[in-house]
Formats: C-alpha cells, structure tokens, sequence
C-alpha cells in the first residue's frame, strides 16, 4: 500500500503516490500517457472530467481501472434518451414497516459514490444531463425539498462518443464549462495496438493493485487535495493566466471591454465566438499546481500553466463558422493563444 501520510503529506508524498496510481492505471490502459496524468490531476483538485473519443479507446476501461486503484465506491450510468434525472439522483419510493404503516424513503440513486462515470452522456436528454450539475457543483442533491449531501472526494467523469450525431444531445456550452478538463483519446499507434492486442487476448488479465486501504481512501485523497491548494502562485503567474484567458475572447465581441495592455491576437477575432470563461482560469492555475508537484516544486511557472492550457481552455472556446470551414479546432486556437502572449509580455 501507499507510504502516504494522510496527516502532513509532502511533495515527495504526492509525486510518488500520483505516480504509483499512474503506474497501476496503465497495467491495463495503453498510452494515453497526458490523459492520464489530466483526469489525475482534476481528481487532485477537486475537478470533474468529459473525455471525448471514438469507440474501443478505452474511456470506461480507464474510468473503472482508476477506480480499482483509488479504492474508492464506483457507479456507471449508461445514458440514453429514455434515462430520467430520478435514475440519476434517486427518488422516493413507499416502503412499508414491521407495523403495517407506509412511508416515503428516499432510495439513492448512481450518484451517491465517490467516482462516477457517465458514459455517453451526449445522448440523454438536456433534462437528465442537467440533474448532474448539482452534484458536481455542490457535492449534494436535492429530492422533493430535501437536500441529501455527497461524501468526498467526488469526482464525475463524463464520456462523449464524437462520431455519433443521431440519437444525441449535444452539451450545453454553461455545462461544458462546469468540465474543468475536457480530455481527448486518440487512436493508438501501431505498437500500441499490438500492446493492446497482446494483454487483452492472452488467458490472464493484469491485477489492479489498490493504492489505498479502502477505509483510509477518501482521507488519504483529500489530505493530498488540501496540500495542492497549498502551493505557491506567484502575482504573476495569476496575472499570465488571466492573460490568457482574456486573449482567447476576440476583440470584437459585444461582451469584452477594450482594456490598456490587453493583448489580441487576429486568429482568434477570425475564428471564435466566445472565449473562456473566469472558470477558465481558475482551471489553469488548480491544474498548475499539480503539474508544479510532481515536478518537485511548491511553486508555479509559467510552463505548467501551458502544460495544462488546452485540456482546461479549448472545451470552453466556441469557434464559428469560418472556423469550421477552415479547419480549425480549439487547440489550435490555445496554442496561438500561447504565442501571441508570451510575444505580448511585458
């Protein structure tokens, strides 16, 4: 089991036990190397993930596998159309007693847990996509006027299948924001592929060692989640992260106030519509702090903050057309973004 303390853990503490689930995840998952290390790093800060990839890239594979290292209570929601927010959240139900009397008692729903996956979530209805949100955002859920609270750590993981369109509901952009990373899966490489053939075709499967006893779990995770917070950032590396979120909203856009010193960049007042939002922000600096820990540092730099800069800012871009037709995604745009800045500095 871990060597982490779960009173005072250190740097070192939370490097190594990061790295451990790491190594343990990837017993059974195959590359996806920064993936892995994002949906780590939003656990770690008290975020929430939406993983988008085609099918057979391993998204509920790796969801369930962190699961089995953290030790923790796991639920799995299979969206579709006819799913309702009660099959989320729970409802009441009557339940009678020993002495013949009837009463309502609430009866849990999936999201009482400590990871949950929403798998496809893109095709239940706006409705059931929306009974999440309070769960992510205030660790509780609300039944017939009775808030019932979620135990921490609680972490939502959401996957969307890209290449499906019939059947699916997009996610609103308010909610797509509530995401404080969007990770991407691609396609293996050849040697990956034969990685993956080779462990999942042959008699025995690996064992996912748990990282945590299973009563210790959550105390461990939230005393590692309170020495990230701890980290040191400097004025201006806030002030470098407010820049970049404001450089990726264009100049000519009825919602942004021309400032002095504000930089501007023509990529992006040709091709989005809407730029980050200040949960942008706060993303960059929360993922920040983990990448600075497991670098060995209680301090941020700039290169932690870009090291994280796509995965916390493209979901929260929204491009137009012209974007669309030329070939240009999110990523891109943050990538510019980061030049334009680091050329515009003072």
């Amino acid at each position: 089991m871990s060597s982490v303390q779960a009173e005072t853990p250190t740097v070192a503490d939370f490097a190594r036990t990061f790295r451990r689930i790491q190594a343990e995840i990837h017993k059974l998952i195959v590359g996806h190397e920064q993936a892995v290390e994002e949906l780590l790093s939003a656990l770690f800060v008290g975020g929430h993930v939406l993983i988008e990839g085609v099918p057979g890239t391993g998204k509920t594979t790796l969801v369930k596998t962190l699961g089995l290292a953290l030790n923790l209570s796991f639920n799995r929601i299979q969206f579709t159309v006819d799913l309702m927010p009660a099959d989320i959240t729970g409802t009441r139900v009557i339940l009678s007693g020993d002495d013949g009397r009837r009463e309502f008692t609430f009866q849990p729903g999936p999201v009482f847990c400590h990871i949950l996956l929403g798998d496809e979530i893109n095709r239940a209805t706006p409705k059931t996509q929306s009974a999440l949100l309070e769960a992510m955002a205030e660790l509780q859920v609300t039944v017939a006027g009775t808030t019932y609270r979620l135990k921490p750590p609680y972490f939502v993981m959401a996957t969307l299948n890209p290449i499906e369109m019939e059947g699916t509901y997009p996610l609103p952009e308010a909610q797509l924001d509530r995401f404080m990373f969007k990770v991407r899966l691609n396609y293996p490489g050849e040697g990956e592929l034969t990685q993956i053939i080779a462990s999942t075709t042959g008699p025995e499967e690996a064992g996912i060692e748990a990282v945590f006893h299973a009563t210790e779990a959550p105390g461990r995770i939230e005393a590692l989640k309170r020495l990230v917070r701890e980290v040191m950032v400097a004025p201006a590396m806030e002030t470098y992260a407010a820049r970049l979120v404001r450089t990726t909203q264009p100049q000519n856009s009825r919602f942004v106030t021309e400032e002095a010193g504000a930089v501007h960049d023509e990529m992006v007042n040709r091709y989005v519509m809407f730029g980050s939002s200040p949960r942008g922000a706060q993303a960059l600096i929360l993922g920040a702090k983990v990448h600075a820990l497991l670098d060995g540092r209680a301090n941020i730099a700039r290169e932690d903050i870009e090291h994280v800069a796509v995965a916390a800012l493209a979901h929260r871009i929204i491009l137009n057309y012209a974007a669309l037709s030329d070939g240009i995604d999110a990523a891109h745009i943050v990538e510019r973004v980061i030049k334009s800045v680091r050329a515009g500095k003072p």
